[in-house]
């Protein structure tokens, strides 16, 4: 299948930064030219004249399961918030239930410009089929955690999970995801670290989320969360630590020069009251920052669009400093730099010639983003949904002129949504 994308102006995040007006053409699930006027054949011809074409958004910390707790954090804390809320009622999920859980929330991402994500959850049989049916490009693990004395049943459910499908399917690939140091004992982390290095997967970790969190591993280990994850060795694997919204400027320096990236939550961490991640640190000191919606339940939804202007903001504000992080470099972290954070950089991250074609099309003549005087600026703080109009996954038209092309009963979706809420009771 050949599609030609015409006349559209494309933002390529690619080395060289280029925003201009060309011709993309996909063969199958790839990217074959990119340049003026092609005159080939081809199959199918999408005319982008008047809109803006950039690689789809790249979602590096989410919780697809959790699709149906949005607005259950309003006035809590962090740690209540699990303990008292999420984890009584994520115990009355069935395997099935997060196999529409997930489907909503993929189709959710596909509606919202987002093509790649990165999953932490259980139920991953039903689960792993739901992203498949999506066909999202997916970051996949089972959260892991020996707090329950589950642990070790849940490193084998992870491990068959991995086993089954790691050949499969080219949209899946897998991390090794300890949910954190404070559910996790010493010896488990060890573990799982060991595991990750055998498979050679991305290890992934939430840490230093919030203050509660950094006294408990303090008392507990006389240590910040990033030195202890020193001492385990984990900063010498390929790590990619959610949020991140307590890293000292001594942590930052045991962290420079690693294979490490920092998925950055704004609304999560907002919402819960954690803070603000000192993010324009990380980026002076060269270490990859990527942008996470959380799951829907803290970070309100996966449309990354509403997360992304929140992240220079934030900096902008904390730090007293207009110029401490510009709109273009948070386009990044919501791009390439999320594909690197998650190892797919080489296939996908930005608009070039062998990269597969993850690529979204943008309607920037919508009267309340008009006149767009600032291409890049507007991207990152005034894209709303009614401006994201197709989203291409792997060559795959998922959604065009805003219609979603899966095969999917939306009302179906959303009664045996329903009758999960009516099942695990009030949240």
């Amino acid at each position: 299948m050949k599609i030609l994308i015409k006349n559209g102006l494309v933002v390529t995040i690619n080395k060289n930064d280029e925003i201009k007006k060309m011709d993309i053409l996909i063969e199958d699930d790839e990217i074959k030219f990119l340049g003026d006027n092609y005159n080939g054949n081809v199959d199918k011809v999408i005319d982008a004249t008047n809109k803006v074409i950039l690689p789809g958004l790249i979602n590096t910390h989410t919780h697809l399961g959790m699709s149906i707790f949005r607005g259950t954090s309003d006035g809590l804390s962090l740690m209540n918030w699990l303990n008292n809320k999420i984890w009584p009622l994520e115990d009355k999920l069935t395997p099935k239930d997060v196999y529409y859980n997930n489907l909503l929330s993929c189709i959710e991402m596909i509606k919202t410009g987002t093509t790649t994500c990165c999953d932490m959850y259980f139920g991953v049989t039903e689960g792993i089929n739901a992203i498949i049916n999506s066909k999202i490009r997916c970051v996949y693990t089972r959260c892991l955690m020996d707090n329950d004395g589950l642990g070790d049943e849940k490193i084998k459910e992870f491990l068959d999970l991995y086993n089954n499908y790691k050949d499969k399917n080219p949209l899946l690939t897998f991390s090794a995801s300890v949910h954190s140091m404070y559910t996790c004992s010493y010896e488990y982390l060890k573990k799982v670290k060991k595991l990750a290095d055998e498979n050679n997967l991305l290890l992934n970790i939430h840490c230093a989320e919030n203050i509660e969190e950094i006294n408990t591993i303090k008392e507990k280990y006389n240590k910040t969360p990033i030195q202890l994850l020193d001492e385990l060795g984990y900063l010498q694997s390929k790590l990619l630590l959610a949020h991140g919204t307590y890293i000292t400027d001594e942590d930052i320096k045991l962290l420079k020069n690693k294979n490490v990236s920092i998925a950055h939550n704004p609304i999560s961490n907002l919402n819960l009251g954690c803070g603000i991640a000192p993010i324009s640190k990380f980026v002076k000191n060269n270490i990859n920052v990527s942008i996470g919606t959380d799951g829907q339940g803290s970070g309100n939804n996966l449309n990354l669009f509403n997360h992304i202007g929140y992240v220079d903001l934030l900096q902008k504000g904390f730090n007293k400093d207009a110029q401490i992080i510009e709109s273009y470099d948070v386009l990044k972290m919501a791009t390439i730099n999320g594909a690197k954070a998650l190892g797919l950089d080489n296939l996908v991250g930005s608009i070039e010639v062998g990269k597969k074609a993850d690529i979204i099309i943008l309607d920037m003549n919508n009267i309340e983003i008009f006149p767009t005087n600032n291409l890049i600026f507007d991207i990152v703080h005034n894209i709303s949904i009614n401006n994201i109009e197709t989203t291409i996954i792997n060559g795959n038209i998922l959604m065009e002129n805003h219609k979603l092309l899966l095969d999917v009963n939306i009302d179906d979706l959303k009664e045996n949504i329903n009758n999960i809420l009516k099942k695990i009771g009030e949240i």
